[in-house]
């Protein structure tokens, strides 16, 4: 079974964006309830079907597929909830390579940047520009956001 381990911060600073590739995202989700949930993701010119689990601490069941980019831009259609939009820079800090998510749209002014672990007890030294860690809060949760956006909440 794949395995996804990770942790989330909120981003504190401008430094990583010289350090990366931005590269578009746009996601939506067929299906979500009782922890799971089915997404279809569009990354640059490749996309993806993902099939995730309920969270236990950090670590969540997660199986990922390539499909063709025509299919995925159907399947987009099909989501009932708004279509999560965004820029992924990855970032090499230390031994690790960050994923710096900034969303656009409904989500305009979030920035995440999260890690992926080989293990819960896994450590990882973090770069400058990452401020409180978010790991586990479930606002944060790209699903989450495509239901309950940013730029509602209230701060």
């Amino acid at each position: 079974m794949a395995v996804e381990t990770e942790r989330k911060f909120l981003v504190s600073g401008d430094a990583w964006r010289s350090l990366g590739t931005p590269v578009p995202y746009a996601q939506g989700y067929l299906s979500r309830g009782n922890g799971v949930t089915v997404r279809i993701r569009i990354a640059g010119e490749k996309a993806f079907f993902t099939v995730k689990g309920p969270v236990e601490g950090i670590s969540r069941p997660e199986f990922e597929y390539p499909v063709p980019i025509e299919d995925a831009r159907e399947m987009l259609r099909l989501c009932k909830d708004p279509v999560i939009e965004k820029t992924r820079t990855r970032v090499p800090h230390a031994s690790h390579v960050w994923e710096v998510d900034e969303f656009d749209g409904e989500n305009l002014g979030l920035i995440i940047a999260e890690v992926e672990l080989s293990s819960p007890k896994e450590e990882v030294a973090l770069p400058p520009w990452v401020g409180t860690e978010v790991t586990g809060d479930p606002r944060y949760y790209n699903s989450n956001l495509a239901v309950h956006p940013f730029r509602d909440w209230q701060f």
